[in-house]
């Protein structure tokens, strides 16, 4: 699918070859150093022992969190190279520097023989790297001798670590990347049908550029989260609390409109749960859309609404589904994003799901090995979905 050189396309034997991975992982609350969730680090695996197993040095980096620009402790990637090694059965050298790159990681970096690898400490301690500086991607680029992308969350981002690095070494994308463009792309370009997609999360202003996209291309488009509502409320709906993007309340009606012009059958809530305050031990109800109070706000869908989605994607052959159905994080209003979550794993169809909360939600109800494609980015998937151009894979070697 893809014009760029992948990872087999090079000769790394004997190559110290620097790997952009997405290892900034959820770490526990309350619990310093402590991993909630390696699905990330996981995720890199098959790149990283490629590499070793082809008689490669390998030099990872990667970013955790928003240090924005300072080396802060608790932003340390110390427990991702505990957590790699554990996973690898094999030592990770940790680089740890305040700077991410000075002499002594420049003396171990040449030291680092094939067969072994190491981790550089958190890319966004140093602020360069978000500005995509040329002085910091050179330092970075003196470690190695090729440069491989396996970073697809990162993608979307022109960085020091992505687009600098790609212009500095020769390069390819790493069998993560492949996958999630190739899923993505083959879906967009050629579904099998009816295809199906489902969007939610808070706001329409977040989505615009997908469901435009989407609109040329699905048959049916069911809408559900927040963004539900200013929809609602673009069809004359009372949404009394309701999470509400007034100034986009006329770019929903048009996008109704635009659905009908092409035959798109677009699918709104039928009923909601409801309640006064987003709390663990709210009261809840199930009212009907026509039904919601002034003093209530609706933070999930309806179990009408919940069999109506359910339906169309069991008669689906292609499903995307990006964005919870509710305040899915919290249990009462937890049952619409899990009720669709559910019908993805029992369909017969191809399921790609777009990274960000819905990638928890599956993984949450330990069903991700029921889905076709789980993508390991949010912000980058959304982009692909868009039909946008990733600066991170663009800048990378063509065929």
């Amino acid at each position: 699918m893809l014009d760029k050189k992948t990872l087999k396309d090079l000769d790394v034997q004997g190559k110290k070859v620097i790997v952009r991975v997405d290892f900034n992982v959820p770490m526990k609350k309350g619990a310093v150093g402590e991993i909630a969730d390696d699905v990330r680090i996981r995720a890199a695996l098959p790149t990283i022992e490629y590499l070793l197993e082809n008689g490669a040095a390998v030099l990872l980096l990667s970013h955790l969190g928003r240090p924005k620009g300072e080396a802060k402790p608790e932003f340390s990637l110390a427990p991702v190279a505990k957590r790699l090694g554990e996973l690898l059965d094999k030592e990770v050298k940790f680089y740890d520097s305040e700077t991410v790159v000075d002499d002594s990681v420049k003396e171990k970096a040449k030291n680092l023989q094939p067969g072994e690898i190491a981790l550089l400490q958190n890319t966004r301690y140093r602020k360069e790297e978000e500005k995509n500086d040329v002085g910091f991607a050179k330092e970075l680029s003196e470690l190695g001798d090729l440069y491989v992308n396996d970073a697809f969350g990162t993608s979307h981002r022109a960085h020091a670590s992505n687009v600098g690095l790609a212009s500095n070494l020769p390069s390819a994308i790493g069998f993560l990347v492949q996958k999630e463009v190739d899923s993505m792309a083959n879906m967009l370009e050629d579904p099998k049908r009816p295809f199906v997609a489902i969007m939610g999360g808070a706001k329409v202003s977040d989505k615009i550029g997908v469901i435009e996209n989407l609109l040329s291309k699905v048959d049916t488009l069911l809408i559900g989260g927040g963004m539900a509502y200013t929809f609602l409320k673009a069809q004359g709906y009372e949404i009394g609390r309701s999470l509400l993007e007034a100034d986009k309340v006329e770019l929903s009606a048009e996008l109704i409109d635009k659905a009908k012009s092409r035959g798109v059958n677009l699918l709104l809530p039928l009923d909601v749960v409801i309640a006064k305050e987003i709390d663990e031990n709210a009261e809840t109800e199930i009212v009907d859309i026509t039904e919601i109070p002034a003093d209530m706000e609706g933070l999930d869908i309806g179990p009408k609404t919940r069999d109506l989605f359910a339906e169309e994607i069991a008669r689906a052959k292609t499903v995307v589904w990006n964005g919870p159905m509710g305040v899915f994080e919290v249990t009462p209003f937890a049952a619409g994003t899990n009720a669709v979550a559910k019908a993805l794993a029992e369909a017969d169809a191809v399921t790609i799901v777009g990274g960000g909360d819905s990638a928890l939600a599956i993984e949450q109800a330990g069903l991700t090995d029921q889905i076709s494609h789980v993508s390991t980015g949010g912000g980058a998937s959304l982009e692909l979905l868009e039909g946008k151009e990733l600066p991170g894979i663009a800048a990378m070697e063509d065929k």
